[in-house]
């Protein structure tokens, strides 16, 4: 009997101890002054085990003081003194670290993380961890300097860009920046925030720039001098377009319609140059519209030409197919048809000379005739 007492009991401290949820929080965290921080507090979620409770204390005295509280009504700050400073993590389950900002000298001290579960059982479990938390003013860093923009440092005219001056350490840090001169002079103070704005850059604003950071502790930090350049877009825009091809390679066809034509093409296709002289160069575009504008000129000529020669024709035709007639039209409307042919005036006349020549040969006296005769007969 006492031997089965013994197993029972050895079996609840193992399920006591491997079954229940295991809260993980470091011994201390140190945090920045005016600065951030995150007080750790995590543990893995097990099946059957509900989380019903949060809360964070702090040791003020030998009492501690709870500041936070997560209940089913959700999330309440209990100090005055953390409104707006605290928050604990929801998102992810198991995760209730606690996070401080702003934090000042008096916040150091130690904190407790509590979580309470429901077990399946229906009973509920408590589990905490104490978390010191350290806070001292940090020096700040050597600041860096950074841009906000692909192009790196070097930057088309009129565009919109800031370089930007970063660096760690106690809040609030102060930056100067600086633009270098020439002749050994001393630097100019151009601004006194952490970021240097261009709006928009201009070829003035090329140079060499750096910034200083400095906290409540420690000395002045000076950055690295950076090189600020600012190009003309036209000039940079040609580089870029020149930039595939070091050398050309021209290709010259000589027009067989006159050989003191001499066509030179480079290799882009843009210019066309004639051997009248340098410098005189047409477009490609603009020799297309040259030749379609002769060719639509051509065209036309001859359409035009072609037109007055067919109406010529057409007036001819009329004029020797035509009748005249010098009776008036008959009024009547029926249908008078007739198989001679349309004789013109000029032919009537011919007509009656013949006519009048034919009898005057029938009345010439027989003597006259034999007169005739007889001088040919001489001749």
């Amino acid at each position: 009997m006492g031997i089965l007492l013994g197993l029972l009991l050895l079996g609840h401290l193992t399920v006591d101890t491997y079954g229940r949820p295991i809260l993980e929080v470091p011994e201390s965290v140190t945090g920045p002054w005016k600065g951030d921080v995150n007080l750790p507090c995590t543990y893995d979620p097990l099946q059957g085990y509900t989380q019903v409770l949060v809360k964070w204390l702090v040791q003020r005295g030998s009492d501690p003081v709870t500041i936070f509280l997560r209940d089913s009504s959700g999330d309440h700050i209990q100090q005055a003194k953390y409104q707006g400073r605290l928050h604990v993590s929801h998102k992810v389950p198991g995760d209730v670290s606690l996070q401080l900002s702003t934090l000042e000298m008096d916040d150091r001290s130690h904190y407790t993380c509590e979580v309470t579960w429901q077990t399946p059982d229906g009973n509920q479990v408590v589990r905490d961890k104490i978390t010191e938390l350290r806070v001292q003013k940090l020096s700040v860093s050597k600041p860096t300097v950074t841009t906000g923009s692909g192009y790196g440092f070097t930057v088309p005219q009129g565009m919109r860009i800031s370089l930007q001056c970063q660096a760690r350490g106690s809040p609030p840090i102060s930056y100067i920046w600086y633009k270098q001169q020439t002749n050994n002079q001393e630097p100019i103070k151009v601004a006194t925030l952490s970021t240097l704005l261009f709006k928009p850059a201009v070829i003035a604003d090329s140079g060499s720039y750096f910034c200083t950071a400095k906290g409540q502790v420690g000395s002045e930090q000076h950055s690295d001098i950076v090189k600020f350049v600012v190009k003309d877009s036209s000039k940079l825009l040609k580089t870029k377009t020149e930039a595939p091809t070091t050398m050309t390679y021209p290709l010259k066809a000589t027009s067989t319609v006159k050989q003191s034509w001499d066509w030179t093409t480079d290799m882009d296709g843009y210019l066309g140059e004639t051997s009248a002289g340098p410098g005189k160069s047409l477009p490609v575009f603009a020799i297309i519209l040259i030749i379609s504008l002769c060719c639509m000129v051509v065209f036309t000529m001859a359409y035009i030409m072609l037109c007055r020669k067919t109406s010529q024709q057409e007036h001819v035709y009329e004029a020797a197919s035509g009748c005249s007639s010098d009776e008036p039209t008959s009024q009547n409307l029926g249908n008078n048809y007739s198989d001679e042919p349309c004789i013109g005036q000029e032919y009537q006349i011919i007509a009656q000379i013949n006519g009048n020549y034919a009898r005057l040969l029938d009345t010439v006296p027989l003597d006259y005739e034999f007169l005739a005769t007889e001088g040919k007969s001489v001749c």
